[in-house]
């Protein structure tokens, strides 16, 4: 199985909510999808995302959608800010 990808220390990519499926992955789907989309694309997914968990929020039977809400915010201010 190939190793996880590394980030820099405390960057939102080098942790996921829910599990590690995605972290054990040759390349995280994200990296896919900041490599294929426009940055306004990226940026619409992140933020859908986030709406997305915000409402499901309590409605979804063991989901942490706050969790991914929460890294969500953080993976778009890191893709903003750095």
């Amino acid at each position: 199985m190939p190793a996880p990808v590394n980030y820099k220390p405390d960057h939102p990519k080098d942790r996921q909510v829910s599990g590690d499926h995605y972290k054990l992955l040759g390349i995280q789907p994200l990296d896919v999808m900041e490599a294929v989309l426009t940055p306004e694309e990226y940026r619409g997914f992140l933020k859908g995302n986030i709406i997305k968990y915000s409402i499901r929020q309590g409605r979804k039977e063991g989901s942490d959608d706050a969790g991914k809400a929460k890294h969500y915010k953080e993976l778009l201010e890191a893709f903003d800010y750095g």
